[in-house]
Order: structure tokens, then C-alpha cells, then sequence
């Protein structure tokens, strides 16, 4: 089936566009399923099918540290730097759709609300990828490296730890990347590429927002502190240690609260001995 049946359910359309391979006919997915009103099934649990997620073969995944860094300053840089964040945000559509499909028996806007991240991200995406045609460059040129996706697997039974996991921690730290990121793009006198960091920056507070939200709201379910239901979430899979600086404003638009920003300041801070 396509994720434009309009027999399919919210979650097994979502499932549906998450194994779309090709990027333009995921994004095209996406914006259907956000405009259609469609029933959601919250309690159907689902067999993974082959094929999750749905890419492309291109790019390469390789390596964290074998992504190549190159300087802004050069067309070659900045194309490379829009290749990582159009990466990013091709990941985080597959990110959005997965969760919608996954977690069985939980509120109606729970799904609708990932619906939405996902087209959000899919404009990102969109915005990215025009970007690179202006500089004659294509989504797939050059490596990219799977973290985001391989914490997805590693959360793939776990709710409470890929809401923790995922928008809280790794996507947040988008948050606190985006002003350098701008900057970059500002210094090299691209402006345009520059405009579009803001877009995203404004648009992923909100959705760190839906998973700090959705996160608490899990948490509340299962009688669990917040912060130590994120300390133990990072035990249990491995999360990424975090260093500053902390893009503390959007943090605290994002619905971090202070404790939760003083608990992540002192988790980043090195140990003496």
C-alpha cells in the first residue's frame, strides 16, 4: 500500500511513509498525511515490516569521524555543511513517523502532534535541499553518518527512553548548535543558508517541545521523576555525554525547566579528581 491510501489509518500511513525510499516522494507522503483527517488506532500493535527506514542508497554512511569538516569560508564547506543539516533533517522525518507507528496506547494527539513534526521536518528537508541545487550540489554527494537513527534502534522497544533519548537529547542539541551554525553561514556571507538555520532553530523548539511534553507526560504514567527517568535512560542505552554551551533561552522555550538545566549543566561539567 501507498501512504496515500485513504483506506489506511493515521499510524499504519505514517508506518507506510517511513518506508518510502526516494527523499521527494517521503516528503510528498508526509504533506498528505498532514493534510488528510484521518482515524487513529492507538491500541493496534504492529509487526516491523522489512525496509525501516525507507532511504535512499545514497548518501554513504560511514563513521561519525570519517564525515569530512571543511571550511565555510569555501562553496565546498558550506555545501558540505547543508549536506549534514539535510541529512539531519532527513532522519528526522523518518524520526517523526516512527514514533507515530510504534508506541501502541496513547492519546490521540500523541500521533497527530508526531504527524506534524514530520511535516515540519519534510520543509526543512525541502528548504535544504533547494539550497544545495542553488550551489549545484544534491542531497546523497557526499557521506553522512546514522547517529540519529542508530538511537532510534536502540530505543526501538523503549518509550520513555527514545522521548529522553531522541527530541530531548539529541535533537536539543540542535538547539544549542544552531547560533554557531548561523554564524557560519553569516560570516561566509551567505545569507540565504543562513535564513534557513533560523526557520529550523524556531521550528525545532517546538518540536523538543512535543517530546519534552509527551516525555513528562509518560513519565507521569509510570510514577517516574523526570530527571531521574532521564539519568537512567542514558544508562540503559548508552546516551551521549553532553558538553556546553547550552542554548539556554530555547532550552527554556523547548520546556526545559531550571532544574532540568542546572541537572544538565552539572552532567557536563568533567569530574574533578
Amino acid at each position: 500500500m501507498l501512504a496515500t491510501d485513504q483506506m489506511l489509518e493515521l499510524r499504519a500511513a505514517a508506518l507506510d511513509a517511513l518506508c518510502i525510499v526516494d527523499p521527494a516522494a517521503k516528503v510528498a507522503a508526509v504533506g498528505a498525511l498532514a493534510r488528510e483527517s484521518r482515524p487513529v488506532d492507538a491500541l493496534r500493535e504492529f509487526v516491523e515490516p522489512p525496509g525501516v527506514p525507507g532511504r535512499p542508497e545514497r548518501p554513504t554512511l560511514v563513521r561519525p569521524g570519517a564525515v569530512a569538516q571543511r571550511s565555510v569560508a569555501t562553496q565546498e564547506g558550506r555545501i558540505a555543511l547543508l549536506h549534514a543539516l539535510a541529512h539531519i533533517e532527513f532522519n528526522a522525518i523518518n524520526l517523526a513517523l516512527d514514533i507515530a507507528w510504534r508506541f501502541a496506547g496513547l492519546p490521540e494527539d500523541f500521533y497527530r502532534e508526531w504527524i506534524e513534526v514530520a511535516r515540519e521536518e519534510s520543509h526543512h528537508f525541502s528548504l535544504l535541499h533547494a539550497r544545495l541545487a542553488d550551489l549545484g550540489a544534491s542531497y546523497g554527494d557526499l557521506p553522512a553518518h546514522d547517529g540519529l537513527w542508530e538511537m532510534a534502534a536502540k530505543t526501538r522497544t523503549d518509550l520513555i527512553a527514545r522521548l529522553a533519548l531522541v527530541p530531548r537529547t539529541l535533537e536539543a542539541r540542535g538547539l544549542d548548535a544552531s547560533p554557531a551554525v548561523r554564524a557560519k553561514f553569516a560570516s561566509a556571507g551567505d545569507a540565504k543558508s543562513a535564513q534557513i538555520v533560523d526557520v529550523i532553530l524556531l521550528d525545532e523548539i517546538g518540536h523538543v517541545a512535543t517530546g519534552n511534553r509527551w516525555f513528562k507526560f509518560v513519565c507521569g504514567m509510570a510514577d517516574l521523576d523526570p530527571i531521574e527517568a532521564q539519568i537512567a535512560a542514558v544508562a540503559r542505552h548508552g546516551g551521549p555525554a553532553l558538553r556546553g554551551p547550552f542554548n539556554l533561552h530555547a532550552r527554556r522555550a523547548a520546556g526545559f525547566t531550571d532544574e532540568e538545566l542546572q541537572a544538565l549543566s552539572a552532567a557536563s561539567k568533567p569530574s574533578t579528581p
